[in-house]
């Protein structure tokens, strides 16, 4: 009797399209808040970047570790002090099926350095992207800039030809409530593609057959719903609606923790939150201060400062999930000081001899934006703050709105908020430049320095000090400037930090994903069992 290789060959790769059939699995999971738009600059904003980046890739992208591998370029060279020149991966597929060239490469990065974007502070050291060929870039800076391929890892790379077919070449600016194809729609080369779209309802993707690279996950269909009340999106994990949930509540993490069939993996977060103040307006917005600002004397601040009790709000809001901060990066970032990280303790005494010299010994109302679905009990934590400076006069009137508003507000052109809440991780470099450039150097005319500065903090000898330190490769000398602006920030009081939330993410016993201190949610390494 002969065997039939063929027919044997043929009913193998059957079994095996069989078994893919039998193993494609559906990841449900839900997060308080949406993702806003469907385009990777529109905001440079954690959960934005996360979800795009499953969709669109970058040059380079960070592994299990948070350390840079190739992506769209296979490798990178230094040609000169400030050229890198970019080897792109051969035979990639855009999800049209259309190849992706070097002129992808450069229509994307001005698109993401252009107008309406949010990702402009990426490009403060740079000066421009020309194609060498096909499957060669090169970028050139106005500077050595150490940091810059890093900084790829957040710029995802769209299709020249799609864009310009869709009318979407620049990305639609959020804060004035624009839009275009790109804010809906989306088609990059990663390992899912975007089946549908409602806004703050359900976004559902399916995996991407022919992605370059080797798929890790098991996934056939995500669908990612927005849940905003926190007991309903427990107890959607809870009975099985969803298989993960992104932003667990405090209050919630034991009891999941507990339930048979659940799992909870908690770390340190390389977030910080704090608080912010209007230094800019020579009178203050929503205030009962006419004709001056407050916040321009450093007594006002340092008495805001000293009137909030960080570790009431660690174990009363957070539960215990916070670790408090004096400074405003967090350990495993380069650049964060121990010896600089002790918060005075709470003195509403002093506050208020504080206030009474600065003219205020009555107080005084303020208004104070914050977001209620972007950070871990965020709204919350605004209560708690106002209710400290209630003790010492001061009157806070708290207007707590979806990121989609609050973003669209205190992002917008100019100053406009008084009082805030923000939480920011230097992602892409890690490195305590990025908090320096983005939320505390002044303003440029271009933002690319200063964008997320919403408050305008401003001090001459900081910003010398963050330009030299962008381009020093010395460590003694870096580190010695790095000190110095630590110092003068904290001795300004130019923002409040208050901690580093804990990272907290829930999900049922079958589900295996890998947690990065970022916070960043990598769908590829996704597995159902």
């Amino acid at each position: 009797m002969r065997f039939n290789f063929r027919a044997a060959a043929l009913t193998a790769v059957a079994l095996i399209a069989l078994a893919g059939a039998v193993d494609a699995k559906t990841f449900r999971f839900a997060n308080d808040g949406d993702v806003n738009s469907m385009d990777p600059y529109a905001r440079n904003e954690t959960f934005l970047l996360t979800f795009m980046l499953n969709v669109y890739e970058p040059l380079v992208r960070r592994d299990r570790n948070l350390k840079l591998e190739a992506a769209l370029a296979t490798e990178w060279s230094q040609t000169s002090p400030t050229v890198i020149r970019f080897k792109l991966r051969p035979n990639v597929k855009w999800h049209d099926g259309t190849p992706f060239t070097a002129d992808d490469v450069v229509f994307s990065i001005g698109r993401a350095n252009g107008e309406g974007s949010n990702m402009r502070g990426y490009f403060a050291s740079f000066k421009e992207a020309r194609k060498v060929d096909n499957l060669t870039v090169e970028g050139e800076t106005k500077y050595p800039d150490p940091v810059f391929v890093d900084k790829m890892a957040q710029i995802a790379i769209m299709s020249k030809a799609w864009c310009e077919k869709n009318n979407a070449t620049r990305s639609a600016d959020l804060t004035k409530k624009e839009e275009n194809f790109a804010t809906r729609n989306a088609m990059g080369t990663g390992p899912f593609m975007l089946k549908s779209r409602e806004a703050d309802v359900k976004t559902v993707l399916v995996r991407n057959p022919n992605w370059w690279d080797k798929a890790e996950h098991n996934l056939d269909d995500v669908e990612f719903s927005v849940i905003a009340n926190d007991a309903t999106r427990i107890a959607a994990l809870l009975s099985g609606q969803v298989d993960f949930v992104y932003t667990v509540p405090p209050q919630d993490t034991a009891r999941v923790a507990q339930t048979q069939g659940m799992k909870v993996l908690q770390g340190l977060e390389l977030r910080t939150i704090f608080l912010g103040f209007d230094q800019v307006r020579d009178e203050l917005q929503e205030s009962s201060v006419k004709g001056k600002n407050p916040f321009k004397d450093v007594r006002v601040r340092r008495a805001f400062y000293l009137a909030i009790d960080e570790d009431a709000i660690k174990t009363r809001v957070m539960r215990g999930q916070a670790t408090p901060t004096d400074l405003m990066v967090s350990p495993g970032i380069n650049g964060f000081l121990e010896k600089l990280n002790a918060r005075p303790k709470p003195d509403p005494e002093q506050s208020k001899k504080l206030l009474a010299e600065a003219g205020y010994p009555n107080g005084f109302d303020v208004g104070m934006d914050c977001p209620n679905d972007r950070y871990v009990n965020d709204e919350a934590i605004c209560q708690a703050v106002a209710a400290m400076l209630a003790r010492i006069g001061i009157k806070v009137n708290l207007s707590a709105q979806t990121r989609g508003k609050y973003f669209a507000k205190i992002l917008g052109p100019g100053y406009n908020t008084g009082f805030y809440l923000l939480g920011w991780t230097p992602g892409a470099t890690y490195d305590v430049h990025n908090v320096f450039e983005q939320l505390m150097q002044t303003r440029d005319a271009a933002r690319s320095k200063g964008m997320f500065n919403v408050g305008g903090w401003s001090n001459k000898r900081f910003d010398e000090l963050a330009n030299k330190i962008e381009q020093e490769t010395d460590k003694e000398k870096r580190d010695a400037m790095i000190l110095e602006a630590h110092k003068i920030h904290q001795d300004e009081v130019g923002h409040i930090p208050l901690h580093q939330q804990a990272l907290v993410w829930a999900m049922r016993s079958n589900i295996d994903v890998v947690q990065l201190a970022d916070n960043f949610f990598p769908l590829r390494y996704v597995i159902v069992k």
